[in-house]
């Protein structure tokens, strides 16, 4: 199984919805492009930033279909699950790769606290559903409640052939740096999941990250990576310490609006977030995007 094109910089994409919450093709289009000409390596199509629990599944089978089209080769398209249901996921993910998905990557169930049993077994089933295709494991308690341990990692790295990376958004790096250790023998593939973290997942052996900061500011994001991996250690840290004030000050929107915020301040024209959410109203919080954003020649 190929899994070269595991690495680089990965965007949780944002969905781009209409005034009626349908995909909106044309600016779908749009933004693919506009990741892909900004050095990104890979497009996730319905991480959290693309707002997955908030879309049906016949609409992200239209999406996925829109998202391949679009990228046509340049990058792969790897595809995110993150529902509680494993008959659904194996769904999803079967459907995924019926539509040219290269990879799907898989959150632990949200809202169960799962034994480790079933939770190996969740994962498992899911990926034996698709035998050919990579399988990434994504970890992030912060918004499900509970974490996904290393001894977990390694057992599933160890036994299921085609689980062959995970995208670690805990914010511990003793644990990215665990998983990188264990599981090194088996080729295994660590993403990081905060862009605040980018340089410091790359030097305890992650691959890359999957990084929301591709959506509104790729050259800055992409220059932490690009410097990383051509050897240019100062440059590298350098480079996450531009990005990290504006990445930072997205904490005080609601997530996950921010990220559309700052496109649209881009002039990128990625529409309003689903409901309940909204965009960021004008004021203390929206100024100091703006002014974070200005600050790193963003605006």
């Amino acid at each position: 199984m190929n899994t070269d094109f595991i690495k680089g910089v990965v965007v949780p994409i944002i969905t781009v919805i209409d005034k009626d919450e349908k995909i909106d093709e044309a600016g779908m289009r749009a933004q693919v492009d506009y990741v892909i000409n900004g050095g990104m390596h890979g497009i996730l199509a319905f991480g959290s930033n693309g707002e997955f629990y908030q879309i049906e599944e016949d609409e992200m089978e239209r999406g996925l279909k829109i998202m391949v089209d679009q990228a046509a080769g340049r990058v792969p398209v790897y595809f995110g699950i993150g529902a509680i249901n494993t008959k659904k996921c194996v769904r999803l993910a079967k459907m995924a790769v019926a539509n040219g998905a290269s990879c799907v990557s898989v959150l632990q169930p949200m809202f169960l606290k799962p034994t480790a049993d079933e939770l190996y077994l969740h994962f498992k089933t899911i990926a034996e559903a698709i035998p050919e295709t990579p399988v990434l494991i994504y970890n992030n308690p912060g918004r499900v409640g509970y974490g996904i341990t290393a001894d977990m990692i390694d057992r599933l790295a160890h036994t299921v052939p085609n689980i062959v990376g995970m995208k670690d958004t805990s914010g511990d790096i003793t644990l990215t740096e665990e998983c990188v250790r264990r599981c090194r023998d088996v080729g295994f593939k660590v993403f990081g999941g905060k862009d605040t973290l980018l340089y410091a997942s790359l030097c305890v052996g992650a691959v890359g990250g999957v990084c929301t900061a591709g959506n509104f500011m790729p050259e800055l994001i992409g220059d932490v990576y690009e410097k990383f991996v051509a050897g240019d250690i100062k440059g590298s840290l350098e480079a996450q310490f531009k990005l990290n004030p504006v990445r930072l000050s997205m904490d005080g929107a609601s997530f996950p609006v921010a990220a559309k915020d700052m496109a649209n301040l881009r002039g990128q024209n990625v529409g309003d977030p689903y409901l309940p959410n909204l965009p960021t109203a004008e004021g203390p919080v929206l100024d100091k995007i703006r002014k974070a954003m200005e600050t790193a020649g963003l605006l």
